[in-house]
Parts: C-alpha cells; structure tokens; sequence
C-alpha cells in the first residue's frame, strides 16, 4: 500500500490512523483523515519534519561511497528543517516566488502555452499519438522557475533527469544496484549545485549574503529544482489526464460556467502529485484515539484527505467549485506549507486555459503510468490520439 497509495485514496476500509509494514521491516503510522492531517503539520514540535527526506530504502554502503565521492550532503534546510534556521531561510526562498513576481510571467508563460497547444493541435488533427507530457507538460515548470531563479547553466534534460532520479532514490522502494546507479546521477548534479551556489547570483547569492552557509544554498537549490518544478510537471500531466475523462467540466469551461481555478482546485484535490508525507513524532502523543510513541513514522496521506467526506460533499467527484474544494492540502499547511503554491496554481491556470481544448474528441492512447513511490506519482507519458470523426 505504501508505495502505490493513490490506488486506494477511496477504499473506505481505512481506519483514521493504522498501523502499516514497509519493505524493509519497519511500521508506520498512515494517517488518513483531513482532520488529523492537519493537525500533524500544525504541530512541529510534537510532530516534527527531521525524516522528510530520509530515503525510505536505507542505502548501501555502496550508494554512500558514491554519493560520498560527490561530497553529497542535505542538511536540513527547507522541508526537513526544524530548526531555528528554517523561518529566515524559508523567507528567502518565498521572496523569489511572490505573488507579484509569479504573476509578472504569466504572459509570457501563456504565449509559449498558446503556441505549443497550436502545434500540438495540427499534430492531433494530422492523426499523429502525442504525448502531451513530453510536448506540454515536462518543461513548462522549469522553465518559469529559471526566469524566476537564476539556475545552473545545464540543459533541461540533465535537470528533469536529476529531479527524477532524486525523487526515486529517496522516496522509492528500491535495489542496491538501482540505488548506486542513482546516486551517481544524483551526486553528479549535486556538485554542479556546489559549484554553482559558490558564484551564482540570485538566490544563491541572496543566501550567502545572508550568512548561510555553502551547504544549505546548495539544499535549498537541491529541493527547489525538485519541487519547485518537478511536481508541477506531475500535476499538469494528472490533471490533463483527469481532464480527457471529464467532458462536462470541459464543456463548462468552455462555456464560461466552470471557472479554471476552481478546475485547478478539484485538480489538486483529486490528482495531487504528491500523496503522502512524513513527520516524526518527538513525544509520546495520541491522533484520534490511537497512540503515537515518541519516534514513531507518521505517513500523512494528503491525497485521501482531500477525499475526506467531512470535508466535500461528494468526495470522489470532480466538481469544480463544490463546498470544500479548496481544503485540500496538496501543498500541505503549518509552517512548511509549499513556498511555490501560487506559482503551481497559476502555471496549472494556463495550461488549462489554454489546453483543455485539446482533449475534445481524443482517444487515450496511453494513460500516465507512476511507478512506485511512497510520496510522488512521477507520470511518465500521456499519450492522445483525435478520432478521425473528429478530425474530419
């Protein structure tokens, strides 16, 4: 279950709290409920965020040396971070991705959509198979970001493959040799990293200029490359998925009846791309009736919070607008709540504006396959196809 969860988001079995088995002989503690969720990531000094990134297959000597040989390092920084350090980090960070910055490359951002769906169009209308998160989705976010952030000189190949390698080495239930494997990609980016938050300008010269030191500019670039972009891809490539079997909420957009933040809403609500999360709990507690020992892995499962039934009336359905859309907690809450939730949100704007037009009349040729993960869905493909009725 763990590490296919957005399998079983509706199964009404789940009790609010259970006890779960990983692969490697230890237990965790699901957490399921929107109620108790929250309070989790309200709370963290009882529930503190230490193993977020705590790779949940414990790596081999063999993976350590080559990431050792890499001088990998991640201290806490961002989302593991509970020290006193996080807050002025943290605001550092936000600062790159206020509101106003984000929506200063809207325009931009709806140019290079518009133009990319036209392309994209002619292809469908030709017959041709597209693969919408090769052709739309997989860059989008990284290249907003690097207008935002200055980055490393490095193709967005060598990034995307990076994040993706990251998100597996950590979050994935995995071999050895797989693990050695990933981390030398993961090691050779991450001294790229280095180098690059010794000189670079921007944020990483924001971050020296306030004193932190080489090891924290290089996690907080790590973990912004990661889910600063890489989850954005995720979710635009779900929610067009999600989108090509909702024909009514296209027709409602189209129509100017369904608004498109609240279809980004019910897009995070349903399809988030990150499903779980963890924390641990610092002292002996007790989550609805079930008791929390100090030390004890927390799963928070934010994908079946948000079809909690005490939160939206009909939890399973997409329904933009419907009561309690918008408490979901795909970017979280509390004082790690997601920095780039205002960029994800306008990003996931255009594309739906602007792409949903697409889907009328395709066929799936290829739904998003995830592969398994404890946290993120990482959808490799979305293939379409226009019937020739259509095209005609």
């Amino acid at each position: 279950m763990l590490f296919r969860s957005w399998t079983q988001v509706s199964d009404p079995a789940w009790p609010d709290v259970a006890r779960v088995p990983d692969h490697v002989g230890g237990t965790h503690l699901v957490v399921t409920r929107h109620a108790l969720v929250r309070q989790v990531l309200a709370d963290p000094v009882t529930y503190r965020p230490d193993n977020a990134l705590d790779a949940v297959t414990p790596m081999p000597v063999t993976a350590l040396r080559v990431l050792a040989g890499h001088r990998f390092r991640l201290p806490p920084t961002l989302a593991n971070n509970s020290g006193v350090d996080h807050p002025a980090i943290r605001a550092i960070v936000a600062d790159a991705l206020r509101p106003a910055r984000v929506a200063a490359q809207r325009q931009w951002l709806t140019t290079l959509v518009h133009d990319r769906v036209a392309g994209i169009g002619a292809a469908l209308d030709a017959g041709e198979p597209v693969d919408l998160y090769a052709t739309l989705a997989a860059d989008l976010p990284l290249l907003v970001l690097a207008r935002l952030v200055e980055l490393p000189d490095a193709s967005v190949d060598v990034v995307k493959e990076f994040a993706r390698a990251a998100l597996e080495l950590f979050w994935a239930p995995l071999d050895a040799d797989r693990q050695v494997a990933l981390a030398a990609e993961v090691g050779r980016f991450h001294s790229v990293l280095r180098a690059f938050a010794a000189t670079g300008g921007g944020l990483a010269a924001e971050l020296r200029a306030a004193g932190h030191p080489p090891d924290v500019v290089v996690g907080a670039l790590f973990f912004l490359l990661v889910a600063g972009q890489e989850t954005t891809s995720q979710f635009l490539t779900l929610l067009l998925h999600r989108l090509a079997g909702e024909p009514g909420v296209r027709a409602g957009l189209r129509a100017g009846d369904v608004a498109v933040a609240d279809v980004v809403e019910e897009g995070l609500r349903l399809e988030p791309p990150i499903v779980t999360w963890r924390r641990v709990a610092a002292t002996d507690s007790a989550l609805g009736g079930t008791e929390v020992p100090a030390g004890s892995s927390l799963v928070l499962w934010l994908a079946r919070a948000g079809r909690d039934p005490a939160v939206v009336p009909f939890p399973d359905e997409f329904r933009p607008g419907q009561r309690g859309s918008r408490r979901h907690l795909a970017f979280g809450a509390g004082a790690h709540r997601c920095v780039g939730d205002v960029l994800a949100r306008m990003e996931a704007a255009v594309v739906v504006a602007e792409a949903t037009s697409l889907l009328d009349g395709v066929n799936v040729v290829r739904a998003p396959w995830c592969p398994d993960n404890l946290t993120f869905r990482m959808p490799d493909a979305f293939v379409v196809r226009r019937a020739p009725a259509d095209r005609a």
